[in-house]
């Protein structure tokens, strides 16, 4: 198995890398700019020099004092600088010790007393040549090898490379420090990470380093956070879930027990019977909405999509839910229109969100209050509407009121509850059926539900039909 380098290596490798390679470049450069400097430092002080010769002996009374007056000028320049000095005289004439023969277009060039100012090879090597015309005639004729410059040059780029080092190694250092700072808070990041895959949910992480190291950390805590809340919802949904089996189970299983004991008279046989098919009812429809929560993000979850008047399934529904309403007391309206309202979709899901939320609404609405169940055409679609006139939602509840559980959570003890699944199964269908499902606030007062269908609905592009 290949081991990955860490963050903190590569950092420090990369940064290394580049310290060495700017190094290598600036002493490259550096190096060449000091070379062409000191030759130009070079040349411009032979010139220097050879002026100097030139005008030295201008106040010489006769030529050859000027000529001897140059040549001890130059002997004492030869022995402190490696300059030759040489006089050049109008026949063409060199008149002291060349180092080597010395081209003829130079010499030239100094017997007819022009200025020289060039670069010469003598003796296989290079010189610096600088001519001077005297008022005698012919040229003072200064020559100095290379080498003079690159004695020069040579100290200056051994500070310049012990210059570089030290730029280098400290680099390096900084690299190191660098890579520790950018790894460390994500290597705390992924140890936290490991916590929280082992199950702890109080892992918190500090953030440091740069803001998008940092945002790491926020992330990881802010999941941290999440997967608390949403394991809390866990558990208080397992509860109120394993509380509203209990009841249908205890029903069933005192009545059994009692017919099972003989407590129970063939004349009361009856009505025990009725009761256990009832709370048997109620436990299946309990299971029943887990196992359609449980299986609406999976692509077995099926839909049966016909064309459905939804006005007339609304209206069917009402004259179910009209019973139930008035023996609670309550004033079931509707709100339909005469024309139909046909849309494609799953009539059986389509009602178990009308069930769901009537059922929802009669569970709040108290005695003398309406229930409404409303349908309408929209631009985008057919609208099927709950209203009731019970305490209806805050503007937090309707954020959060197709959660499961959240709103289970607020009211459970301050008003009466379902299961905490209802709502989250209303809305999981809605989506499935490609719809979408809203709450708001009545102006009956209470909780106002409304799903919204498309028109056009394709089950060839949806992944809802099965």
């Amino acid at each position: 198995m290949n081991r990955r380098r860490t963050l903190a290596a590569q950092i420090a490798i990369v940064t290394t890398l580049v310290a060495v390679v700017a190094t290598a470049i600036s002493f490259l450069v550096s190096a060449n700019l000091i070379r062409g400097a000191a030759e130009g430092q070079a040349r411009t002080t032979l010139g220097h020099y050879a002026d100097l010769l030139a005008d030295g002996n201008a106040d010489a009374s006769t030529p050859s004092q000027r000529l001897g007056g140059a040549l001890t000028g130059a002997r004492a320049l030869a022995r402190l600088a490696t300059i030759t000095a040489l006089r050049v005289r109008p026949g063409g004439r060199v008149v002291g010790a060349a180092p080597g023969t010395l081209p003829a277009d130079v010499v030239a060039a100094a017997a007819a007393g022009e200025v020289v100012d060039t670069d010469v090879a003598i003796g296989g090597r290079d010189y610096f040549a600088e001519g001077r015309p005297l008022s005698a005639g012919g040229s003072i004729l200064l020559v100095q090898p290379h080498s003079a410059a690159r004695a020069i040059t040579t100290p200056l780029r051994n500070r310049l490379l012990i210059a570089l080092a030290a730029g280098l190694l400290l680099a390096v250092v900084a690299g190191l420090w660098l890579s520790g700072r950018l790894a460390r808070p994500l290597v705390h990041a992924a140890a936290a990470a490991e916590q929280l895959g082992r199950g702890r949910r109080d892992v918190r992480v500090i953030p440091e380093g740069p803001a998008e190291v940092a945002a790491v950390s926020d992330s990881l805590n802010a999941l941290a956070t999440a997967l608390t809340t949403s394991e809390d919802r866990q558990r208080a949904f397992l509860l109120s879930v394993s509380h509203e089996l209990r009841t249908p189970l205890t029903a069933v299983a005192g009545y059994a027990e009692a017919i099972a004991d003989g407590v129970v008279t063939p004349d009361e046989a009856a009505a025990a019977g009725a009761t256990m098919v009832a709370e048997a009812g109620r436990l299946q429809r309990l299971v029943d909405d887990l196992l359609d929560l449980a299986r609406l993000g999976a692509d077995d979850f099926r839909v049966e999509v016909s064309d459905v008047d939804v006005a007339a399934l609304v209206t069917t529904a009402a004259d179910v839910w009209r019973t139930r309403t008035a023996r609670e007391g309550v004033d079931l309206r509707m709100e339909v229109p005469d024309q139909p309202l046909v849309v494609s979709t799953d009539p059986g899901r389509l009602r178990q969100i009308v069930d769901g939320l009537a059922e929802n609404a009669l569970r709040v609405t108290p005695a003398g209050a309406p229930i409404v169940l409303a349908a309408r055409a929209v631009s985008d679609g057919v609208q099927v509407e709950v209203r009731d006139g019970g305490p209806g939602l805050t503007d937090d509840d309707i954020g959060v009121a197709f959660e499961r559980s959240a709103l289970y959570d607020r009211y459970r003890g301050v008003r009466r509850v379902g299961t905490g699944i209802g709502l989250a199964l209303i809305g999981g269908l809605a989506e499935r059926l490609g719809g979408r499902a809203e709450a708001g606030h009545a102006r009956e007062g209470g909780a106002r539900f409304t799903v919204t269908l498309p028109s056009l609905h394709d089950p060839n592009n949806s992944r809802t039909s099965k």
